[in-house]
């Protein structure tokens, strides 16, 4: 620790006395300074033990000590060391009593004791603890070595918080404390969970101080990639010093180093994945096994979920490629699924391409976060544009997928981006499935992905596709140009006065080609129906008797209800 003018006094050899502020003999020393100026204190940087021997001073004087000192404390010096024997015996009463009123240590210094050992003394005590420092610094990282190899991450932050005298804590990619020591920090470690985000929105290298000289803390973001997949926390009691500050340097580098060897077997493991993936949609799960070893526990075994997301702005591009827009001009695609060979492969087989980024890069890290979290194995493959997904039905993985449409849905309700993003991921979700069952659920998943698409949703589940009515399908654009197109000619008859084609179709055709029923509906004789549908079969020229002209036609009138 620095010297201290209780050290000072202590110091055998420079036999100091203290005569008033002995109750603030634990301040830190930052220098020594012999000055006989009237007025010092613009030359002083505060912390000083200030060395005089009056020779420009009326120290008898008491109002001039009592300005003298009262200046002398606010500059924040941290003491004043008067020479007897040299223009005063002793020290005069008046700047006794003006030390003592302002609280400011007063020492005497002895005839025989010269400012200059005085000055060597301070100095050498800063020097000795500056060796300490560095010598503690050069410990670190051979400690925290020594840590991380045996107890991990949390070996490494235990260490690290007992360097510090503080506590210490580890975030993953999403601001969730992963790790935290001692155990009671994680409590406070979540509460900068919004500092945590805030940082990892900046470029790293990035650091940021948080709290007050009671209970500082400072976050620091981990890793060398543009996106930080990783934060560390430090909280401390006061600033920290030199030591200290190595210690945290070595902890950065040690879990930066973790960092980036983790993402390069996480690189690695997304390759395994792609060919796990590719062999069960061909329908050879003992071969997926084998490939996958013990990597993903029992996911190849148990129930899961196949999930298929991809960018807003991918799902944009495809429709503007197709030439088709939704209303309002906001683009809205029409993707048949990948075409499925039988139910053993798929046509356009998965593969490993670049790691994720943009949205789908914040959705495979707040999927991995969750499952990792509850220790469950996750299957994440990057497709292009697409991130492929393979989660244990009703676990960690899948439930984080639906809270985050879900928080995409809320804001997209509200119209706020989410977390200042604005190209959210579209997904969908396939039915639980098996292993044997993989291409099914492949195909679920897109299908799933379609519809979430065209109803502008952040996700949709298989299940309300297989649950919900066809009619939902019809809103596409190319659906209602098709239908327009075949009933065109029926309403501009219609428009001429010269009969109701359309709502006799309508009716006609609800009522199962009965003639009876639809009549009365229409409130018109029978024969008069009959006149009429022989009208839309000559106008249109295609026969009401073939079972998809009446599938075709009534699917048309279903799309075009609203518009009429």
């Amino acid at each position: 620790m620095p010297p201290t003018l209780a050290s000072l006094v202590h110091h055998s050899a420079l036999k100091l006395t203290v005569r008033a502020g002995e109750e603030r003999l634990a301040t830190p020393v930052r220098w020594a300074h012999a000055s006989e100026l009237a007025d010092p204190v613009p030359y002083m940087e505060g912390g000083e033990l200030l060395l005089i021997t009056a020779l420009k001073l009326d120290a008898e004087d008491p109002e001039a000590m009592r300005r003298y000192v009262r200046r002398l404390g606010q500059a924040g010096v941290a003491g004043l060391g008067f020479a007897v024997g040299v223009h005063y015996a002793t020290i005069p009463d008046a700047l006794v009593d003006a030390a003592a009123e302002e609280g400011l240590p007063l020492l005497e210094v002895p005839r025989r004791t010269p400012f200059l050992a005085i000055s060597k003394a301070v100095s050498a005590a800063i020097s000795a603890e500056q060796y300490q420092a560095v010598t503690a610094g050069f410990a670190a990282p051979r400690d925290l070595t020594k840590q991380a190899l045996g107890g991990g991450p949390a070996g490494l932050l235990a260490a690290l918080a007992g360097q510090v005298d503080g506590w210490a804590a580890l975030y993953d990619a999403t601001g969730a404390v992963v790790a935290a020591a001692p155990e009671w920090a994680a409590r406070r470690a979540a509460r900068l969970t919004p500092e945590v985000e805030r940082l990892h929105a900046r470029t790293p290298p990035a650091s940021l101080v948080v709290g007050g000289e009671a209970a500082r803390g400072e976050l620091h973001t981990l890793g060398t990639s543009r996106r930080p997949r990783a934060a560390l926390a430090v909280g401390t009691g006061a600033p920290l010093g030199t030591a200290e500050r190595y210690a945290v340097h070595s902890a950065i580098a040690l879990l930066t180093l973790t960092t980036e060897r983790s993402r390069s077997l996480h690189e690695a493991e997304q390759r395994v994945g792609a060919a796990v993936l590719r062999m069960l949609l061909a329908g050879e799960p003992e071969h997926a096994r084998t490939a996958a070893g013990s990597l993903y526990g029992d996911l190849l075994d148990a129930p899961y979920r196949l999930i298929i997301a991809e960018a807003a702005s991918a799902t944009a591009a495809r429709a503007h490629a197709d030439g088709r827009t939704a209303p309002h001009g906001a683009p809205r695609p029409v993707d048949a699924p990948r075409p499925v060979a039988g139910e053993r492969a798929v046509a356009a087989p998965v593969r490993a391409g670049e790691p994720p980024t943009g949205p789908l890069a914040a959705l495979a890290e707040h999927v991995e976060a969750a499952a990792a979290r509850a220790g469950e194995a996750l299957l994440v493959v990057p497709d292009g544009e697409r991130l492929v997904l393979l989660t244990a039905d009703g676990g960690a993985a899948a439930r984080a997928c639906v809270g985050y449409a879900a928080a995409v849905d809320q804001a997209r309700t509200t119209g706020q981006a989410l977390a200042g993003r604005t190209d959210e991921p579209v997904m969908g979700l396939s039915a639980p499935a098996g292993p044997i069952a993989a291409a099914t659920a492949y195909r679920q998943a897109e299908q799933a992905l379609s519809v979430a698409r065209r109803r502008g949703r952040a996700l949709v589940e298989h299940e309300e596709v297989a649950t919900g009515s066809v009619v939902q399908l019809l809103s596409d654009d190319a659906v209602r140009a098709f239908a327009d197109g075949l009933l065109r000619a029926l309403r501009e008859h219609d428009a001429t006065g010269r009969g109701d084609l359309v709502a006799s179709l309508r009716a006609w055709l609800s009522r199962h080609g009965q003639w009876d029923a639809a009549a009365a509906e229409l409130g018109v004789h029978r024969h008069t129906l009959r006149y009429r549908m022989r009208r839309v079969e000559e106008i249109l020229g295609r026969s009401l008797d073939d079972p998809d002209v009446r599938m075709e036609l009534w699917l048309a009138l279903k799309a075009t209800s609203g518009t009429e």
